[in-house]
C-alpha cells in the first residue's frame, strides 16, 4: 500500500505501520435481554458511540440498531464507544417495531423516550425486563415505534430547554432505571 494512501487510512496518527480489514461482529442470534436499547436512526457516529458506552455502564445487554442508524463499527463510534462494543451485543439493522411488538408479546416493557407529552420519568416506577426506545436526533421516535411502546417517559426540565441531546437522554433514562434496580435490590 503507498504511503499517502496508508497515512490516509488510520483513524488516529500516529499509526504503528498495520492496517487490517474485518467484518464487523455479529452477534449470536437470541433473544433479547432483560435490559436492551432500542436505537432508532440515530445518525451522529459520536452520539451513537456515546449511547453505547453509557448502555454498557448501565448494565444493558443488548443494542438493536435500526438499518438508518450510523455504522456502529465507525473510527468515530468506536472512539466515543470507548470499548462498549466489546461488553454489549450491537445488532445493526433491526426492524425495531417488529422487535418491540415480540418484546412485549414475550412479557418485556418498552419504554419511549420522548421530548414531551410523556409521564415524567422520575415519577413512574419501571421494573422487570426494559427495552428503552431512543429516537433520531432531530425527529424523535417513529410513530409506528412509539406506538409499540407500553409507557412514553419525558424527563423533566426544570431550565426550560426544549428537549436534550439523545445521547444525554438515552443517558438519563438509563441511569433512572439502574437507579431505581439498585434500590429495588438493596431494599430486598
Amino acid at each position: 500500500v503507498p504511503r499517502a494512501l496508508f497515512d490516509g487510512m488510520g483513524a488516529l496518527p500516529p499509526d504503528v505501520g498495520v492496517i487490517a480489514v474485518a467484518p464487523a461482529p455479529r452477534p449470536a442470534r437470541k433473544p433479547p435481554g432483560d435490559m436492551c436499547l432500542l436505537l432508532e436512526a440515530i445518525q451522529d457516529p459520536g452520539n451513537l458511540g456515546s449511547m453505547l458506552r453509557t448502555a454498557a455502564a448501565f448494565g444493558v445487554e443488548d443494542a438493536y440498531l435500526s438499518r438508518d442508524c450510523a455504522f456502529a463499527w465507525s473510527p468515530k463510534v468506536l472512539r466515543a464507544g470507548q470499548g462498549a462494543h466489546f461488553q454489549i451485543a450491537i445488532h445493526e439493522d433491526a426492524d425495531l417495531v417488529a422487535l418491540a411488538r415480540s418484546y412485549r408479546a414475550e412479557g418485556g416493557h418498552v419504554v419511549a423516550a420522548v421530548a414531551s407529552s410523556g409521564k415524567a420519568l422520575n415519577e413512574v416506577r419501571i421494573a422487570g425486563r426494559v427495552a428503552v426506545a431512543v429516537g433520531n436526533e432531530g425527529a424523535g421516535l417513529s410513530a409506528a415505534l412509539r406506538a409499540e411502546a407500553d409507557l412514553a417517559v419525558t424527563i423533566p426540565m426544570p431550565g426550560g430547554s426544549e428537549s436534550l441531546n439523545a445521547a444525554a437522554a438515552a443517558a438519563v433514562v438509563l441511569y433512572e432505571i439502574a437507579r431505581q434496580r439498585l434500590t429495588a435490590a438493596a431494599r430486598r
